[in-house]
């Protein structure tokens, strides 16, 4: 190092070890983990949702489209991420269902759900022709129920549509989207 001298090395180093003593002092200072401690933005995310802690409810939107809104009913924030299973109730029965092969729709995204928070799916069914009895364009066989199970956080939610009636389609076939927060 041309120009340097041995008692300029010796002021940089010491400065050196003074800025590292006061870093590690201010460490020290604001307590045990300080250093470790995430930013605010940066927090961990909620644990997975369990169906124990959710309720759900059933709106139908357009002719064979059904939103579920399910809402947080438990005692601390969690997240729900993909897309929710789909079977008929039997007789009325969860225990007594028939699975539909469910048509995933969309990109699947963490929803953290804070106490009281919902998010929703939208189911959509192939839709029921004709008046009163009805009948399947593809001639597939109509089936008819009073509630759906929606499969959501490892369990089975149970709902009727909105203002009574039953759920009708043709098929086997649901098309879901993916959990979304309920105000998206």
């Amino acid at each position: 190092m041309k120009g340097t001298t041995h008692a300029g090395m010796a002021r940089t180093s010491t400065l050196w070890l003074a800025t590292g003593a006061v870093t590690c002092g201010l460490l020290l200072a604001a307590g045990p983990g300080a250093a470790a401690q995430q930013p605010a933005g940066l927090r961990a995310p909620a644990p997975p949702c369990t169906s124990t802690q959710l309720a759900a409810d059933a709106q139908q939107i357009r002719g064979s489209q059904v939103r579920v809104t399910v809402t947080n009913e438990g005692p601390e924030a969690c997240s729900l991420k993909g897309f929710p299973t789909v079977a008929l109730a039997g007789q009325g029965s969860p225990d007594r269902n028939k699975p539909l092969n469910v048509v995933p729709q969309g990109q699947a995204r963490a929803v953290e759900l804070p106490v009281g928070g919902r998010a929703w799916t939208q189911l959509t069914f192939t839709p029921v022709l004709g008046e009163a009895d009805g009948y399947c364009a593809s001639g597939a066989e109509l089936t008819v129920a009073p509630s759906i199970v929606v499969g959501v956080g490892g369990g089975g939610l149970q709902v009727s549509p909105d203002g009574g009636g039953e759920f009708a389609l043709c098929g086997t076939t649901v098309r879901a989207t993916a959990f979304r927060a309920a105000n998206s």
